[in-house]
């Protein structure tokens, strides 16, 4: 354990007293009997030191982020020399060689990679073009706007479940109304929403409402998150991808894939796209992306994006005070050297499939409770019911009780129901066991059951 993990509890109280005074109480949830937060202290690899130097292993990297580990050597290690040499630079004027070299690897990660060999490779087509944002609702707010502008059309088709973002312009395309509703007044409600298809029974009926809506003239794109993350780690049917392309080329729509979470590995593959062999016009990126520092990025067909923005006159259309960061640039570049080299994809789709496995095997049922595993890769979810329906109240006990135990684990769907495992994809399988010893016997005590549910593995 590092030595400065070791902080008294009254430090902890004292940062949880701070944050009750001076941030807004709509931020962190506090539980009335001390049991939630803890108070990060720092982290390294696969685990978390609280404030009072107790270890955990976490299996949220930190929703996504730390792919390569928390605190990367590699990735620490260059921005440690990019801070010191430039720490900032200027946006949309003046730029720095951190910039030009990350989009030109994202653009070789995406669209070259996806093109190779094929008609479109060495053309315009067949090549990215970058628009670096720093939130991940601000890349597809980018991608938005460069679909408005290049196909002219106000509207978007989006999913149920869904979520992108909660800026003013995401929220359009975000869902849940848990989000939506406090704000619905002040939004343009250019999203048109149709159901998420989880049953390949269901894809028909979706494809024809995502068709209707294309064939009015007023929607000029489709966004879709491959795998549906705080929908409840959703996986569709494969032909559903597939179609939502073929239908985009028909109607001249542009197919945006938000790929903030599933990205840089965390389903088995560079991005969940890859699974159908699916191209889109445009991808969003960010979490993975840097490993820990707040950089996305809008990746589109160089073809696509030329069409959509004119050259700059002296004056950016769309920017920021912090685009391209080259502090974040740096870390991106050494993050995806990290996964490469280490061969973290090929590990989370090994590494998921055993987690999967262990998921499974622990039945369809223990005692009262429903259980369902689910996912892809390394974004896998524990969908939990009761009588049939969500049982959200009993996956946050789950939640709660795995964090008493050393393990950080999130909920996700929209009653909390699904008990969500997207570790950093340097896991082993010694972790996955203690993980599941862990769950099977918390699953035992809240569903009742007389024995924990086995572990076939």
């Amino acid at each position: 354990m590092p030595h400065h993990a070791h902080i008294s509890g009254r430090t902890t109280r004292r940062v949880l007293e701070l944050l009750r005074r001076y941030e807004s109480r709509n931020v962190t949830f506090m539980a009335p009997d001390g049991s939630w937060p803890i108070v990060w202290e720092c982290a390294r690899g696969l685990h978390v030191w609280d404030a009072e130097g107790r270890k955990y292993l976490d299996l949220t990297a930190a929703f996504g982020v730390a792919a390569a580990g928390h605190a990367n050597p590699r990735v620490i290690r260059a921005a440690r020399q990019q801070m010191a040499r430039l720490p900032h630079a200027m946006g949309d004027v003046h730029p720095h060689a951190r910039k030009a070299e990350l989009a030109r690897a994202l653009s070789r990660l995406t669209f070259e990679r996806w093109t190779r060999g094929t008609a479109r490779a060495n053309t315009p087509a067949g090549r990215g073009k970058i628009i670096f944002c720093n939130s991940g609702f601000e890349a597809v707010e980018a991608a938005l706007k460069t679909a408005h502008l290049g196909t002219g059309r106000r509207g978007i088709v989006a999913f149920e479940g869904g979520y992108h973002g909660l800026g003013y312009g995401a929220l359009n395309a975000t869902h849940r109304p848990f989000f939506r509703q406090p704000f619905l007044s002040q939004l343009g409600q250019f999203g048109q929403f149709v159901p998420f298809p989880v049953h390949a029974e269901e894809v028909p009926a979706v494809l024809a409402a995502v068709e209707a809506q294309l064939k009015t003239g007023h929607c000029g794109a489709v966004l879709v998150e491959p795998v549906q993350a705080r929908g409840g780690i959703r996986v569709p049917p494969p032909e559903f991808l597939p179609g939502l392309r073929r239908l985009c080329d028909a109607c001249g729509a542009w197919l945006i894939t938000d790929e903030i979470y599933t990205g840089f590995g965390r389903t088995g593959m560079w991005f969940a796209c890859e699974h159908e062999g699916v191209i889109p016009d445009l991808i969003c990126l960010g979490k993975a992306l840097t490993g820990g520092f707040p950089l996305s990025a809008c990746v589109g067909r160089a073809d696509f994006m030329d069409r959509a923005w004119p050259p700059s006159q002296g004056e950016a259309i769309h920017t920021s005070t912090f685009l391209g960061n080259p502090v974040g640039c740096a870390m991106a570049l050494a993050q995806i050297q990290e996964i490469t080299e280490k061969k973290l994809v090929q590990n989370s789709a090994r590494a998921g499939a055993r987690f999967l496995d262990a998921l499974q095997s622990l039945g369809p049922r223990c005692g009262e409770l429903e259980m369902e595993a689910r996912g892809r890769g390394l974004m896998l979810g524990l969908a939990l019911r009761r009588s049939g329906r969500p049982a959200g109240a009993e996956a946050l006990q789950v939640v709660q009780q795995l964090l008493r135990k050393g393990f950080l684990v999130l909920p996700e769907g929209e009653q909390g129901e699904v008990i969500s495992f997207t570790p950093p994809l340097i896991i082993a399988e010694t972790h996955i066991r203690k993980t599941m010893q862990a769950l099977r016997e918390i699953l035992a005590e809240i569903g009742g059951a007389p024995h924990p549910p086995r572990l076939c593995w």
